[in-house]
């Protein structure tokens, strides 16, 4: 098992993760999705990371370092965070918060936060075992 940076190579495999986690692809088409998932791997403030099991991608996380009105120091955020069903148990999910943490801390973040869905109680039982907290509740307007 290994957790790295992210390269347009992964972009399919990504893409099919995040399928599987339930988020249906936003753009009309896979050449769309890509470019979405370049212009992530360009912006300075965006990160991806993949875990990988014997050569073949099996987890993503998506990073984002953001500035709050009220604080002086950045706060990291991860939109995204899923690991292939049958690569479960292994630490993948451990491995990319661990890289997610370093990212923050190498930047200075204040905190490192992320959102999951209701339905996700096995992955709220990993973060909390990792050290989050709950801290509030999220809400979302569709505008679409």
């Amino acid at each position: 098992m290994s957790v790295r940076a992210a390269h347009i190579g992964d972009a399919d495999a990504v893409l099919e993760l995040l399928e599987a986690l339930g988020r249906p692809p936003a753009a009309e088409s896979r050449t769309d999705q890509h470019a979405v998932f370049e212009e992530h791997l360009a912006n300075r403030n965006a990160r991806i990371f993949v875990a990988e099991d014997d050569a073949r991608v099996v987890g993503v996380v998506s990073l984002w370092l953001r500035q709050r009105l009220n604080w002086t120091t950045v706060e990291a955020w991860i939109p995204d965070l899923f690991v292939a069903p049958e690569a479960r148990r292994r630490g993948h999910a451990r491995a990319l918060l661990d890289a997610c943490a370093g990212e923050a801390r190498r930047h200075g973040c204040h905190r490192l936060v992320l959102e999951s869905g209701h339905q996700r109680t096995d992955a709220h039982q990993l973060y909390e075992s990792y050290g989050f907290v709950h801290h509030g509740r999220a809400y979302a307007l569709p505008l679409a």
